[in-house]
């Protein structure tokens, strides 16, 4: 196991420079420069030249990827130009509030989503099973950012029910519990677009994989001997049908902390979604990479831990 997990590990390096090249390229083809918003608009033309030669704008793109790569490996991903702070920092104190809301609206859709898809696939072809079927395509069909208009012009404009943007109440000053009501009122409506998604989701790929187990021929052997069936799927048929579950779970993680930027935006969340909108519209070069960077090492690691998983769900797969 321990080899199986220094080989993922040893896959994963070469894979992480080939991420930071293309991050590098693509962010260094966009049109300007870093030091645009950094600049008074009333600074000479050569005085914006010598502050880029300063910095080593106009050296070698190969110089200047290697020069930050080394400052990537040692924590220090550059200045924000918008912001006026290290982009280290500024995507820490974003990054609890996506966290939050990804890691609530994973953990409903992960138990919701799973439960139902295993009943709904012992239950196939059944009037359920067509229910579902039909909540699954308008989960997977609907654009997000319309879900959250029609969330908020019924519970938060008709109804008054909830607040429509942010994170916490401007002005109310709330403390303690009262603080803890009022950040869970705010994240109801964002909670509940990124859930419908991925309870879809999740529901749609384990009846899909929890059926092509159920049909194998041990299964069949096992109900032939009488094995109650919510024994047989939980001990035989599920834990053959987790691969392709892991597998999903894992591509929905990194999705749900960069996917979540029509979210974010349309409910004004202070999340990294909004965060890397508002970095590409002020063209600040160095946050766009370090949020890109960041998102990329996540995406790393769970990958990393989903193939820990199916190594430990299927021992066929460390040999």
């Amino acid at each position: 196991m321990l080899r199986y997990i220094i080989k993922r590990i040893l896959i994963a390096i070469p894979v992480f420079l080939g991420i930071t090249i293309v991050v590098f390229a693509l962010v260094m083809s966009m049109p300007g420069d870093p030091f645009t918003g950094m600049l008074d608009p009333g600074m000479s033309a050569e005085y914006k030249q010598r502050m880029m030669e300063a910095y080593g704008y106009n050296d070698p793109v190969p110089v200047q990827y290697v020069r930050w790569l080394g400052r990537v490996l040692q924590g220090d991903m550059g200045y924000s130009s918008t912001y006026k702070a290290r982009v280290m920092d500024i995507i820490g104190s974003r990054m609890n509030n996506t966290a939050l809301l990804g890691g609530v609206s994973l953990l409903i859709s992960t138990f919701l989503g799973i439960p139902a898809g295993i009943w709904v696939a012992t239950h196939k072809r059944s009037l359920l099973d067509q229910g579902m079927t039909i909540f699954c395509f308008f989960g997977i069909s609907v654009p997000a950012f319309f879900f959250s208009m029609l969330l908020i012009l019924l519970f938060g404009m008709t109804l008054n029910w909830l607040p429509i943007s942010g994170m916490i109440t401007p002005g109310a000053n709330y403390t303690g519990f009262a603080h803890v009501v009022d950040v869970i009122r705010h994240m109801v409506m964002p909670v509940l677009v990124l859930s419908l998604l991925n309870t879809a989701s999740f529901m749609r790929y384990t009846r899909s994989s929890v059926i092509d187990v159920y049909g194998q021929d041990y299964v069949r052997t096992a109900r032939a001997k009488g094995v109650p069936r919510w024994s047989l799927v939980m001990r035989h048929v599920f834990k053959n049908a987790l691969i392709p579950i892991i597998t999903v779970i894992s591509l929905q993680v990194p999705s749900m902390l960069s996917g979540a930027l029509l979210t974010e935006t349309v409910f004004v969340w202070p999340g990294i979604g909004q965060l890397n909108y508002q970095a590409v519209q002020n063209r600040d070069y160095f946050l766009i990479m370090g949020i890109v960077m960041v998102l990329a090492v996540i995406t790393l690691l769970i990958n990393l831990i989903a193939d820990i998983c199916y190594a430990l769900v299927d021992p066929r797969i460390r040999y």
